[in-house]
């Protein structure tokens, strides 16, 4: 019977279905060891329904952000405000709230690789994300003359003022205009051989 299960007619499709059920459920699992099997999921085939987790947050993220102008000169922190006030009707309608889930999610994602190194929290696209959005915002707030920025993680109760926001990342000085990114060789046939210029 068992053998039967594994061979013959339809056996791939059985198997292929037991391997998704049994990801799916160690998926759920609320043990940190089994975020290993999410990671290697590269195309999201199991689904995670652990969004009202067993550990909800108990904090919100918050970003801060300085200057360096052409002078030389250091700007104080600014807070970049994403979180919106609450009001009665967002307990019915609250569309605003998706960005400070993203603000969440990219934080979540960045603090996750800080064991391996800030040169691989810059390669995630959190990182780029963030980077960007900063930069069009210094882009839009200053009034020129800044030559690169600085940004900040912190972390807060949100409402609960009685205890101190703990700071969890500060980003080296990153430049307001990138260098842009030299534009690959192309290939030429010159004389019946392919040459890259």
């Amino acid at each position: 019977m068992m053998k039967s299960t594994f061979t013959g007619h339809g056996a791939v499709a059985r198997i292929a279905g037991a391997a998704m059920l049994i990801g799916t459920l160690a998926a759920q699992h609320p043990n940190p060891m089994f975020n290993r099997l999410q990671r290697k999921d590269t195309f999201a085939l199991l689904p995670n329904w652990r969004f009202f987790a067993p550990e909800p947050a108990v904090h919100d993220y918050h970003f801060f952000y300085r200057t360096l102008n052409t002078a030389g000169e250091t700007s104080p922190w600014k807070a970049v405000d994403l979180i919106a006030g609450r009001r009665l009707h967002q307990i019915f309608w609250f569309p605003s709230r998706r960005t400070e889930k993203a603000v969440f999610d990219i934080s979540s994602e960045m603090l996750q690789m800080l064991d391996k190194g800030f040169s691989e929290v810059i390669r995630t696209p959190a990182y780029r994300v963030i980077t960007a959005y900063m930069r069009e915002r210094v882009h839009t707030e200053s009034a020129g003359g800044v030559k690169g920025f600085q940004f900040a993680l912190a972390r807060a109760t949100g409402h609960d003022t009685s205890t101190t926001p703990e700071m969890l990342f500060v980003s080296p000085y990153t430049l307001m205009d990138p260098a842009p990114t030299p534009a690959p060789a192309r290939p030429r046939i010159r004389g019946g051989s392919l040459r890259v210029r």
